[in-house]
């Protein structure tokens, strides 16, 4: 561990804090986590021990759900900045945290509030569903926001008569359409991570062991959801590793799920999906492994860095969010 660890406070500074090398990070964090009556939410992508420390892991919609319905006064996020802000969006009067504010998402960089209005008024009359990694911004502009685990559903929820307008990874929405049966103009972004596997190298894996089973999230790239024998969420992929009788997995996602796969069956044998730069490390999602638990620590005890958003845009983007929880979660108290 380095002594000197430097955190983004503020977009314009930066706190430098030693921490002392036989610090168990651990038992301040549990202790930090009690006196502060705070909740630790970990995304599925995150390294090992960050998952391991957390109240919860999940994926977005899990993620939602949780930050919506907690009680604790401290929502400590573990994943990205379109995952925090979400959770400040449900949660105004919890103080949110992400431990580096550099965590960022391809994807919802991909899509700017400017560009995307003025291609919601190239195509007026359509209801705008967006995917939850886009910053508030797009998710005000937004009729309803979706994931990968309920897209399907939200769609299928929109009347036939409707225009749709699918924003902004043309992998899933594509999929999604195909799958549904309904046209939808697309916004065309992409996952740099899932955009990366390379479907030659996933073929030559298969041939290498012939009884592994190809499982993809569907922002892979079509060609691979084509050969996948199954196509999920990051949580329905490890819902499907738990409950198939397979023994080999070639995994088209972010290697972070992995971790709870072994712990779920570790007699199986789970390979990462090779992206098509052999050099590079393509499959891990650069943005997700910005936070470690040195940065975790740092955060809660100073609580900072803090997501703060406008209460106008806020309520604005809540709207859209609300949205699909009414339709994900029907029975769920917290709505």
């Amino acid at each position: 561990m380095n002594n000197n660890i430097n955190i983004q406070l503020l977009k314009d500074g930066y706190l430098k804090v030693d921490i002392d090398d036989q610090l168990d990070l651990e038992y301040e964090i549990n202790k930090l986590r009690k006196e502060k009556n705070a909740v630790i939410l970990a995304h599925y992508y995150q390294e090992g021990p960050l998952q391991d420390i957390a109240d919860f892991v999940g994926d977005s919609l899990d993620l939602s759900q949780k930050a919506a319905s907690t009680d604790a006064d401290i929502i400590v996020f573990c994943g990205v900045h379109f995952m925090a802000e979400t959770a400040k969006i449900l949660c105004p009067d919890k103080k949110v945290l992400l431990p580096d504010l550099n965590a960022g998402c391809s994807l919802a960089e991909s899509c700017t509030s400017k560009d995307f209005k003025e291609f919601k008024e190239k195509h007026p009359g359509h209801t705008v569903v967006s995917y939850i990694n886009t910053s508030a911004e797009i998710k005000a502009l937004s009729d309803i926001i979706c994931t990968s685990s309920n897209a399907e559903k939200i769609i299928n929820n929109i009347p036939e008569k409707e225009n749709i307008i699918f924003a902004p990874d043309r992998n899933l929405g594509n999929y999604i359409a195909a799958i549904t049966g309904r046209e939808m103009v697309i916004w065309n972004g992409a996952c740099h991570v899932h955009e990366e596997f390379s479907l030659e190298r996933i073929l030559e894996l298969k041939e290498e062991y012939p009884g592994a089973k190809i499982i993809a999230h569907p922002e892979c790239e079509k060609p691979v959801r084509l050969v996948a024998d199954f196509i999920g969420s990051t949580s329905k992929l490890l819902n499907f590793i738990s409950n198939d009788d397979g023994e080999i997995y070639i995994i088209a996602t972010e290697p972070g799920i992995i971790h709870q796969m072994k712990k779920k069956r570790p007699e199986k044998t789970f390979i990462v999906a090779p992206p098509k730069d052999s050099t590079c490390g393509c499959s891990n999602c650069s943005y997700m492994k910005l936070n470690t638990m040195e940065k975790l620590y740092i955060c809660m005890k100073y609580e900072n860095p803090e997501i703060v958003i406008e209460e106008s845009l806020r309520r604005q983007a809540e709207s859209s969010i609300r949205k699909m929880l009414n339709i994900s979660f029907k029975k769920s108290s917290v709505l």
